[in-house]
């Protein structure tokens, strides 16, 4: 009964993160188009990245004109910290053989934070595989529907939307800042990086150097 119970309660967590923050993929297709990438390059970041800090940053790199190798380095880089939510998830999760490439996948903030907040080691992994699989779905087919939505408008810019992926780029990470007094320096020394670096290197570098301090920092 109490597994039961525990189970239903990682199932309610998973569906509610999963579709809560599977909505801000409409921000992300907008953003996409508002920077220049088509309707079918942002479903495939989508699907292939599945990583929102990522996205939103290799879009907003590209968006100001930046190279697109140096965007996707740090995109490549903040995505850099889901390998140790995997190796923290690897004992809960217990994943083997080919699975292990889907699982991965998975491996991101929410689904993260779900897995570790569930009393025992079944509802875990019933709290990521929901969570995972309806954050998916649901973050998958709203950038469809924000990159359809906005390439019809012309000039988005014209809308204002070119403020709307950092405005969510914001509101994705404030509210691990505002729980961690850490990681608001660390966040404020990032910033300071980048803007000290913006007027010596060409758009996306500044975003790519402050990543590699971050992490830095992190791995020590």
């Amino acid at each position: 009964m109490e597994q039961t119970t525990h189970r239903s309660a990682a199932v309610r967590d998973g569906l509610g993160v999963g579709l809560a923050v599977g909505l801000s993929g409409l921000a992300f297709g907008a953003a996409a188009i508002t920077a220049g990438l088509s309707v079918a390059q942002a479903c495939v970041l989508s699907l292939l990245a599945f990583t929102g800090a990522s996205q939103f940053a290799l879009a907003g790199a590209v968006g100001a004109g930046g190279d697109l190798m140096a965007a996707a380095a740090g995109a490549l880089l903040l995505g850099g910290r889901n390998t140790l939510y995997g190796l923290r998830l690897a004992d809960l999760l217990r994943v083997r053989g080919p699975r292990r490439l889907l699982a991965a996948q998975g491996v991101i903030d929410e689904t993260t934070a779900v897995t570790l907040a569930q009393p025992s080691p079944e509802a875990a992994r019933v709290g990521f595989t929901t969570t995972f699989a309806s954050l998916y779905v649901t973050w998958n087919l709203t950038t469809l529907a924000g990159a359809l939505g906005t390439s019809f408008l012309g000039d988005p810019g014209m809308f204002g939307l070119d403020a709307v992926g950092p405005a969510t780029f914001l509101a994705i990470l404030w509210p691990r800042l505002a729980g961690s007094v850490q990681l608001r320096w660390l966040a404020v020394a990032g910033a300071a990086v980048a803007l000290c670096a913006t007027p010596f290197f060409p758009p996306g570098v500044p975003v790519l150097l402050s990543a590699v301090v971050v992490l830095a920092v992190l791995a020590r």
